[in-house]
């Protein structure tokens, strides 16, 4: 199904055509007027400069081919050239009948769906994750999501930093506490000897206590740096226990992105795509890419046009050591010979843009994928406190990823104790999903690219452009169809426009295929949650202007919970893509 203004589009530039102009000129926008029109056309303005005529007469003669097409209640034109279109009833009700019967529910479906490998998550093993992990997780997964409703095949990969310093620190400080595990011996045989098991909290402790140390203590971080060397070149023992350290660390992650609704495809790390550096240097060799500076090998990536400094990408340390641009122009080459993706998208942190321009530049230089391979860097700002500053716990700390999800439970559980909607055994799972929605939701809403403040207590209000908000909305929707006697999942047939509350309700209904588009093409989120708050806001308009379960004219009733359950429909919709379960009750 296509989106509403390029149907109407198609249909202006026939009329442009038809009047002796340039089809191109049809260009349809949502009116920002809706006491003047619902859509217009401002293409008269330019067929006056290309034919030079007065935009107002250009205007008028295709505004005379407009009224002629039934689906229009009223064609306008607006001094000095604007064309202004209103819909009528009858085709409003037929393309939300249509949206409703559609399985897509109106998303406008890829015309040649890509390949899409999306890089998100990013957690380093061996550490507990944080509240800074969380919005490279929801973004990535709601942008995955958004990409597939249209067609796309996505390959979402958390790309694990799994090979580097800090499981040596790890591996030095278990052995300095565990001497006589036999993964530290040096006669360690795989196919004999057993690792001892480790657990998340074990993991959680030892980490930061290695890293602390390691940073006063020049001997002990010299072990680390010698502990991680040896991993990396295969010794056994340590092999073993990095397995270990690796499976601990991803259940212990899944169980966190879990409760907040995110998944990946590809659990791959850095150590997966170390296989694939000595084919990179290969190929940086051979393309006689390669320059030596200081004992180190870097890659030139500045260009002629570049307005500010543009530093060489180092591919080996003077220690002969890989570093990340290292890992991650291997992992270009792995994921070009697994998926062959057209595109290449990286949810990070805004602070990595200057690496990720290098890795591509330099991926580009070699050819490590063809040339129409799309990368794109989809930085974010920062969570902030109310200070301004990256959000920290009351004692200044970093808050675990695993208690913020409990403190958000927590407060939904606050939320709820007054409702007599939820029952003991759902308790608990509705103030998780609440919960969740509110941080989600009170991320998403914000532009990817911008720092925001994290504020739980705004996050939670029912009132205003929150995530509890839209699952209260989508409650009362649930409420008043059982009321009826309708269940939630029956098809059900619109037949009527009776207000204009109604009128308004179907017409953000039909904008919804633009609002998607916009929010793929410029991989924002925030544009659906805006939507859907407008959707949620208009609903509370009608049902407080019109008692529905109470209304005598039963064609009017039906018609009318057919509307509600089609808003329904879309704000659950739209709450999927951003990653958010809903609730039946709260």
């Amino acid at each position: 199904m296509k989106a509403i203004t390029q149907t109407l589009g198609e249909i202006v530039s026939q009329a442009f055509e038809s009047a002796g102009y340039d089809a191109n000129l049809g260009v349809v926008t949502a009116s920002d007027r809706l006491d003047l029109c619902q859509f217009q056309c401002n293409g008269a303005f330019a067929a006056a400069k290309q034919y030079h005529k007065a935009p107002f007469i250009v205007a008028e003669q295709v505004a005379e081919i407009l009224k002629k097409n039934d689906i229009f209640s009223g064609v306008e034109v607006a001094k000095p050239g604007f064309l202004n279109l209103t819909l009528n009833d009858s085709y409003l009700l037929k393309q939300a009948n249509t949206i409703a019967a559609d399985p897509n529910l109106g998303i406008p479906q890829a015309e040649q769906p890509s390949t899409i490998v999306l890089d998100y998550g990013g957690p380093n093993v061996a550490k507990p994750l944080h509240i800074g992990h969380l919005r490279s997780a929801i973004i990535g997964e709601s942008i995955k999501r958004i990409a597939r409703a249209a067609g796309h095949r996505v390959i979402g990969d958390i790309h694990l930093g799994d090979w580097g310093l800090q499981i040596g620190l790890v591996i030095t400080e278990l052995q300095a506490r565990y001497p006589d595990w036999r993964c530290f011996a040096a006669d360690f045989d795989p196919e004999a000897d057993q690792v001892e098991p480790l657990n998340a909290a074990m993991l959680n402790e030892v980490y930061p206590f290695a890293s602390k140390k390691s940073k006063t203590d020049e001997e002990y971080a010299k072990k680390a740096h010698q502990a991680t060397y040896e991993l990396q070149n295969g010794r056994p023992g340590y092999i073993a226990l990095w397995k270990e350290i690796l499976r601990t660390s991803i259940e212990d992650m899944k169980g966190n992105y879990e409760k907040l609704g995110v998944t990946f495809d590809l659990w791959y790390g850095e150590s997966n795509a170390d296989r694939y550096v000595p084919r990179l240097m290969d190929i940086l060799a051979e393309k006689n890419l390669l320059v030596e500076s200081d004992g180190a090998l870097i890659v030139e990536v500045a260009e002629p046009e570049d307005k500010a400094p543009m530093p060489p990408v180092i591919v080996r340390k003077s220690d002969h050591s890989s570093i990340y641009a290292t890992t991650d122009l291997a992992t270009i080459i792995q994921r070009e010979e697994d998926f062959h993706p057209d595109k290449i998208w990286y949810v990070v942190d805004n602070r990595q843009g200057l690496h990720f321009t290098q890795v591509f530049r330099c991926a580009k230089k070699a050819g490590l994928v063809p040339a129409q391979t799309e990368f794109e860097f989809l930085g974010f700002g920062t969570m902030n406190g109310a200070d301004g500053k990256p959000y920290k716990t009351r004692d200044g700390g970093i808050m675990k990823l695993e208690d913020m999800i409990a403190t958000v439970t927590a407060g939904a559980q606050e939320k709820l104790e007054a409702s007599s909607f939820v029952d003991e055994e759902d308790y608990q799972d509705i103030a998780r999903k609440v919960g969740v929605a509110a941080i989600k939701f009170g991320d998403l809403i914000n532009q990817r690219a911008k720092d925001y403040v994290f504020d739980l207590s705004k996050f939670f209000s029912f009132e205003g452009k929150t995530g509890t908000y839209l699952l209260y909305t989508i409650t009362r929707i649930n409420s008043i169809l059982k009321k009826a006697g309708v269940p939630v999942d029956q098809p059900l047939s619109l037949t009527g426009v009776y207000t204009d509350s109604e009128r308004e309700l179907l017409l953000k209904i039909l904008m919804g295929g633009d609002v998607f588009q916009r929010a793929l093409s410029e991989k924002a989120p925030n544009y659906l949650c805006e939507n859907a708050y407008q959707l949620a806001n208009l609903f509370s308009k009608f049902y407080h202007d019109n008692h529905i379960i109470d209304e005598p004219n039963d064609a009017k009733k039906q018609s009318w919970l057919a509307l509600i359950a089609l808003v329904r429909q879309v704000l659950c919709k739209h709450l999927d893509l951003l990653g958010i379960e809903t609730v039946e009750h709260m």
